[in-house]
């Protein structure tokens, strides 16, 4: 498996990341996932902080993803991707 260094950007921050070459997409898709959330609570509510607005879209899609495993729908792959993301945006939090 080949690694691949990529930058996302996650509420006008820009995140290096050293990735699995077959993860990019699902990470693209996520970071752009986040974003999108983001401008919706934006547009619909008076939130404007860009840290309120990443907790809040932080607290809906971790609720989604424990709501999923009370389910049975979440798997260990999906959730070792999201602890592996969680790990790496945590890391970088911590060089700033």
């Amino acid at each position: 498996m080949s690694e691949l260094s990529i930058k996302v950007t996650i509420a006008n921050r820009v995140y290096p990341l050293t990735i699995l070459r077959e993860e990019e997409e699902g990470i693209r898709k996520a970071a752009k996932m986040i974003n999108e959330h983001m401008r919706d609570l934006e547009e619909n509510y008076a939130v404007r902080d860009r840290q309120d607005l990443l907790a809040m879209t932080a607290l809906e899609y971790a609720t989604q993803a424990l709501n999923a495993g009370d389910k049975g729908v979440a798997d260990e792959t999906t959730t070792g991707q999201l602890a592996d993301i969680e790990k790496r945006l945590q890391e970088y939090l911590e060089q700033q």
